[in-house]
């Protein structure tokens, strides 16, 4: 697991205090949102704010935010994609 997937899975389970998830549970390709989490909009905003606080990235739009965080893959390619610009 790179360091970069690890901080972004501790930081869902410490930003949605999901208690009974630990980073090894969730999945590098598994959705964040309906089937895989089951993170909701409100999720979302929580996630979209720590990952600007932490990582110093802009999440532009909505368009860009559901593609971005799709799983913790994409979510990890979007921070590297945002930090190299």
């Amino acid at each position: 697991m790179s360091d970069l997937r690890l901080e972004i899975k501790r930081l869902i389970i410490d930003a949605l205090a999901l208690e009974d998830i630990r980073p090894e549970d969730i999945a590098d390709d598994a959705p964040l949102f309906g089937e895989g989490l089951g993170l909701d909009s409100i999720d979302a905003l929580e996630l979209v704010l720590g990952i600007e606080q932490e990582f110093g990235v802009k999440v532009a739009d909505e368009e860009v935010g559901v593609k971005a965080f799709s799983s913790v893959d994409s979510l990890a390619d979007f921070i590297k994609e945002k930090s190299a610009a």
